[in-house]
C-alpha cells in the first residue's frame, strides 16, 4: 500500500481548500470528522460507492483538510482542525456553522 502524502498547509491555496469543501459529500465528511475523532475509512457510511468515497477522501487529503494514517491494511482519517485554523483563521468554524446547508449526511456504520 502506498504511503499517503500530506501537503504542508503553508503551501496550500485557499482556493484549493474551498474547492475541496464545495462538494456535498466532502462537506458531510468534514462535518462528521469535526468531533475530533479519528475514523477508519470502513466505518464511514456515505451514500456513494467505496471507490467514490476513496476519491473524496483523497481530494480532502490533497487539499490539506484531512490527514490519513495507514495501519496495516486499514486507513484512518481525521480532520486537520488546528492546522486549518492556523492557516485560514475562522474558515473551518464558518463551514461547520453552515451545518445542514448543502452537506450530504454521512454516518458511522454500526456492526
Amino acid at each position: 500500500m502506498a504511503k499517503s502524502e500530506h501537503p504542508d498547509l503553508n503551501d496550500v491555496e485557499l482556493t484549493v481548500v474551498l474547492s475541496a469543501l464545495s462538494d456535498p459529500v466532502r462537506l458531510g465528511l468534514v462535518q462528521l470528522l469535526a468531533d475530533g475523532a479519528e475514523r477508519q475509512w470502513g466505518e464511514l457510511d456515505a451514500p456513494v460507492s467505496n471507490s467514490t468515497l476513496s476519491h473524496h477522501l483523497k481530494v480532502l487529503r490533497a487539499a490539506g483538510v484531512t490527514r490519513t494514517r495507514d495501519e496495516g491494511i486499514r486507513c484512518y482519517v481525521h480532520l486537520r482542525s488546528g492546522d486549518l485554523e492556523a492557516r485560514f483563521p475562522g474558515l473551518l468554524e464558518s463551514v461547520l456553522n453552515a451545518r445542514g446547508k448543502g452537506a450530504t449526511t454521512i454516518g458511522i456504520k454500526t456492526a
